[in-house]
C-alpha cells in the first residue's frame, strides 16, 4: 500500500490525506469484483458472436484499467476543476446523445454511436455532469430562482432519452433531480409537483412507447412470461445458497445479457444467494460510505453534487438487482462496476471520480465568483 508522509505537501500528499481511501478501495474492489463476474458469465456469447470465449473479459479487463484510472485521477481535482469538467464533458455528450438516432439501432432503440469497434453510450455521461451542472445551478440561486434554470437542462436531456428511447436512464435522471431538488431544501410542494410530473411521464411512456408497455404488462400479468426474466429468475432459484459452482452455470447459454444486465443472476446461478447478499452488502457499504461523507459537507455546492452522484450509484444498483428478482419491470440498465460494458465502466470511473474529490476534506466552492 502507498504511504504518503502528513508532512508532504505535494499535490499527491495533499490528496492522499484528504481523499476518502476506505471508499476509493472499496470501489476499486467492487470493480475486480465485477471482472470475476464478468469472466464466468461471458465465456458462451463471446463463442456465439466472436469465436471466442476471452472476447468480453479482455475488453472489460482493458475498460476497467481506463475507468480506474480515469477516477483516479478526476478524484484529485478541485471543486472548480470538478464543475469545469463538467460542464464540458456535458456540453459534448448532450451533442452526441443527440446524434443517437442516427446510430445504429439495437433491441429497437437508438442509444450508441459506433466509434471503430468501439460502440459509445453518450447519455451514461450526461448522468454524472448533468447532475453537477443542477447542483451549480441550485446552490448559486437558492430557492425557485434555482429550479427554474434547472428545468431547461434536465428537460433537455430527458427529451433525447424519450427520442432513443431510454425510458429507464430517464428516470434515474428525473429522479437524481428530484433527490437534489430536496437536498437543495425547496418546499415539499415543489418536490411532490416533481414527483407528480415523473409519474405523469411514466405514464406517458407507458401510453406511447409500446416496447415500455410491453415490459410493464408482461411485469404485472404474471401469465404473461417475459423470457429473460423467467430464465434469471430460474437461474437465481437453481443456485441455492452456495451455486453450482463456477463454470457450471446454464443460464449464460440462453440469457443474451448474461454478462451485463442479468449478471447479478448469472452470479446467482454458479456462487450463490450467500455471494449475492455478499455482493449486496458491498453496495450497501459503499452508498452508505459516501452518504455519510456526504451529510459532513459544509458547502452547499459540494452537498447538492456529491449527493446526486451517490443517488446515481444507489438507485442504479437497486434498480439492476430489483428487475434481476423480478422486483420491476425489464430494463436494460447495468450493474455499476460489475457488468460488462465499457461506457458503464467509464462513465462510472468518472462519476466516482467526480464524487471522490467533491467530499475530499475541505473541498470548497464559491458559487458566487
Amino acid at each position: 500500500m502507498i504511504v504518503v508522509a502528513r508532512s508532504n505537501r505535494s499535490v499527491l500528499g495533499y490528496w492522499w490525506w484528504t481523499v476518502d481511501r476506505v471508499l476509493m478501495v472499496g470501489l476499486a474492489i467492487l470493480a475486480l469484483v465485477g471482472l470475476i463476474l464478468v469472466f464466468a458469465a461471458s465465456g458462451p456469447i463471446g463463442i456465439r458472436q466472436y469465436s471466442s470465449a476471452t472476447y468480453f473479459i479482455e475488453r472489460q479487463a482493458i475498460f476497467l484499467v481506463m475507468s480506474l484510472t480515469l477516477m483516479l485521477f478526476t478524484s484529485m481535482l478541485s471543486p472548480r476543476g470538478v464543475l469545469r469538467l463538467s460542464f464540458l464533458l456535458l456540453v459534448v455528450f448532450l451533442v452526441l446523445t443527440a446524434l443517437t438516432p442516427y446510430g445504429p439501432e439495437v433491441k429497437g432503440a437508438h442509444r450508441w454511436l459506433d466509434f471503430g469497434s468501439f460502440r459509445l453510450q453518450p447519455s451514461e455521461f450526461v448522468k454524472p455532469t448533468l447532475a453537477i451542472a443542477i447542483a451549480w445551478t441550485l446552490a448559486r440561486s437558492p430557492g425557485l430562482q434555482g429550479l427554474l434554470p434547472a428545468l431547461l437542462p434536465v428537460g433537455l436531456a430527458l427529451a433525447m432519452l424519450a427520442r432513443q428511447p431510454d425510458i429507464g436512464m430517464a428516470f434515474v435522471v428525473a429522479a437524481v433531480f428530484g433527490i437534489q431538488l430536496f437536498l437543495a431544501g425547496l418546499g415539499w410542494f415543489w418536490i411532490v409537483a416533481a414527483a407528480g410530473a415523473g409519474i405523469g411521464g411514466l405514464w406517458g411512456a407507458y401510453q406511447f412507447f409500446p416496447h415500455f408497455t410491453q415490459r410493464v404488462d408482461g411485469f404485472l400479468d404474471p401469465s404473461k412470461e417475459v423470457y429473460q426474466v423467467d430464465k434469471a429468475m430460474n437461474a437465481v432459484a437453481s443456485g441455492g445458497f452456495f451455486g453450482r459452482g463456477p463454470g457450471e452455470g446454464e443460464v449464460k447459454f440462453k440469457l443474451p445479457d448474461a454478462h451485463s444486465d442479468f449478471i447479478f443472476a448469472a452470479t446467482a446461478e454458479e456462487f450463490g444467494i450467500i455471494t449475492c447478499l455478499l455482493l449486496v452488502a458491498l453496495f450497501f457499504f459503499l452508498l452508505y460510505r459516501a452518504l455519510t461523507r456526504v451529510s459532513s459537507l459544509s458547502d452547499r455546492f459540494c452537498l447538492l453534487a456529491a449527493g446526486g452522484l451517490a443517488a446515481q450509484f444507489g438507485l442504479q444498483a437497486f434498480i439492476n438487482i430489483a428487475v434481476n428478482l423480478n422486483l420491476m419491470p425489464t430494463k436494460g440498465m447495468t450493474l455499476p462496476f460489475v457488468s460488462y460494458g465499457g461506457s458503464s465502466l467509464l462513465a462510472f470511473g468518472l462519476s466516482m471520480g467526480l464524487l471522490l474529490a467533491l467530499t475530499r476534506r475541505g473541498a470548497r466552492l464559491d458559487v458566487h465568483r
